[in-house]
């Protein structure tokens, strides 16, 4: 292992990119030998948060639980993916404040593009009224102002996202360059 611990925080709206980029981004950090750890929005709902609202207190419960979990591996010289909505910009960079070591990558998409790519009918079934609260629709997703990579998913390839990530992560320090 030939490199730093730090958090990759990948957030946008739901159908944006962030898990497809995560995906990708694990396997080629993983093809370079690094010792990493993803910590999926969805997954960590399920076993970390289970019984959380989507309201947005509980909503950023959940994300400060992935922060401590992700604060206690990037300590320990881990790469932490983490793939979340996280719509709150105060809680997202509060969490980032906590870790310190902290990559914020903006996977963006207008709206209309993550409604297209919707293979789980939730954007059409917010607008019908079934889902409260979601973000996006009913719900506000607050941007982050100054991400360190912004991932336009509707204006590149999965293989240019991937690429910003990891030139970055090696500009910063946290990689050796390949």
């Amino acid at each position: 292992m030939n490199h730093s611990g730090v958090t990759v925080w990948l957030t946008g709206l739901s159908g944006a990119g962030k898990t497809t980029i995560c995906d990708a981004l694990e396997a080629a950090l993983r093809a370079r030998g690094c010792k990493l750890e993803v910590l999926d929005g969805d997954i960590v709902r399920e076993n970390l948060s289970k019984g959380l609202s989507f309201s947005k207190e509980d909503r950023d419960i959940n994300i400060r639980r992935i922060g401590f979990v992700a604060h206690l591996l990037t300590r320990n010289g881990v790469i932490v993916l983490v793939s979340a909505i996280s719509p709150y910009r105060a809680v997202r960079d509060e969490v980032r404040q906590k870790i310190g070591d902290f990559v914020e990558v903006y996977v963006s998409a207008p709206l209309a593009v993550c409604e297209e790519r919707d293979v789980k009918g939730l954007y059409q079934r917010a607008r019908a009224g079934e889902i409260k609260g979601f973000t996006g629709i009913d719900d506000p997703y607050e941007a982050p102002l100054s991400p360190e990579v912004d991932c336009p998913t509707q204006n590149e390839t999965l293989e240019e996202s991937v690429e910003k990530v990891i030139r970055f992560l090696e500009k910063s320090n946290y990689l050796p360059a390949a």
